[in-house]
Formats: structure tokens, C-alpha cells, sequence
């Protein structure tokens, strides 16, 4: 199975208003970021959040981009490194679900100390 990358935990580190991060947990972090920091696999991760259930086939994935299948399953394989998702075979195809506690550790660092409310 696929290497997952540790993501910095929660009780390890402050927010970075509050605390350097170390060395280890800066490049930690910023595999994630990067992961996410492409805007197919940003719309990918969105697409799978967003589904009914908060999981989504890879079938369904595959319609939403103009890319071949193999480029879209490299994208899923670099998020599923980073632990964003996760995905289970159910016979010939694979599903694939948003890992929550990763989100919200990444969120947990970029949090300030006094988070003001930000609308999208």
C-alpha cells in the first residue's frame, strides 16, 4: 500500500501565531500544502468532500475533468500519500473519502488566536 506522510498533530503544535514550527513539522506540513496546492487535486479533494455520503467513486471523479483517467488516478495517489483521503476497492472500482482529522490539523495550524469569521 502507499507511504503516508505524517501530518503534524494537533496536541505537538501550536498555531503558527503562537509558535515556530520545527524543522521536521515544517516539511511535514509543507508536502501536504503542496499536495493541495494543485488545483486539480484541490477540486478533486472538493469533489469527494463535497459528495453525497462524503465518499465518491472514482467513476464519478473521472467525468468532472477533461484529463485521462491515469492522470487523474496519479492526482488521487498524491493525495492519498499526503493522508488527505483515503480509498477502499469495492470490486472493480475504488471509493474514496475525505480524511477529516487531516483536514482539520492543517486548519488547526493556520488557525490565528483569535480566529476571525472568513466567508468563501
Amino acid at each position: 500500500m502507499s507511504k503516508q506522510l505524517p501530518i503534524v498533530d494537533a496536541e505537538c503544535c501550536s498555531p503558527l501565531v503562537r509558535e515556530p514550527l520545527s524543522e521536521a513539522q515544517a516539511a511535514d506540513l509543507a508536502k501536504v500544502f503542496k499536495a493541495v496546492g494543485d488545483p486539480v487535486r484541490l477540486r478533486l479533494l472538493s469533489l469527494i468532500a463535497s459528495h453525497d455520503g462524503g465518499e465518491a467513486c472514482v467513476c464519478d471523479l473521472t467525468e468532472a475533468f477533461a484529463l485521462t483517467g491515469p492522470t487523474i488516478s496519479h492526482h488521487l495517489k498524491v493525495l492519498r500519500e499526503s493522508g488527505l483521503i483515503t480509498g477502499e476497492r469495492r470490486g472493480t472500482w475504488i471509493y474514496y473519502r475525505v480524511q477529516p482529522e487531516s483536514l482539520a490539523r492543517l486548519s488547526a495550524v493556520l488557525t490565528p488566536a483569535e480566529a476571525p469569521v472568513v466567508t468563501l
